[in-house]
């Protein structure tokens, strides 16, 4: 539900995937340079195309990102959030099963962390994630 409070902007939807390993793990990944808040961490994942699911378009972003194929995930929370580039709806997925072993097909950084994160700075919009899983 948008926030009454949200400026009248476009939305952005985004597809994110918090990538779990059965020890509890999660991956973090860098913003490249060129991005808005480069150099902080984030979810990986990104836009969805116009008549794409959010299934879709995170297969394909992870794909993309890191080399991966999504064999099960499934969304969990969504979150919008708004960030002085844009006003995003972010739907977060949780991914439990993948094939491919992930690496920076970008150039980005990435790590698999243990809460508390390790990394900073962090970039807004995870820092709820971060709660939720803290919270499971």
């Amino acid at each position: 539900m948008k926030d009454p409070a949200a400026p009248a902007r476009a939305v952005t939807e985004v597809a994110v995937g918090v990538l779990v390993q059965p020890d509890g793990r999660y991956l973090l990944a860098q913003r490249p340079d060129g991005k808005p808040y480069a150099g902080y961490w984030e979810f990986p994942g990104g836009k969805l195309e116009k008549g794409e699911s959010v299934e879709a378009a995170l297969a394909r972003e992870l794909h993309e990102e890191l080399g991966i194929y999504v064999k099960a995930c499934h969304l969990w929370h969504t979150l919008e959030h708004d960030y002085p580039h844009a006003y995003v709806r972010l739907y977060f997925c949780k991914v439990t099963e993948w094939s491919g072993e992930p690496h920076g097909r970008e150039g980005q950084a990435f790590v698999w962390q243990s809460l508390p994160a390790s990394v900073e700075p962090l970039l807004p919009a995870t820092i709820p994630v971060l709660e939720w899983l803290a919270a499971e």
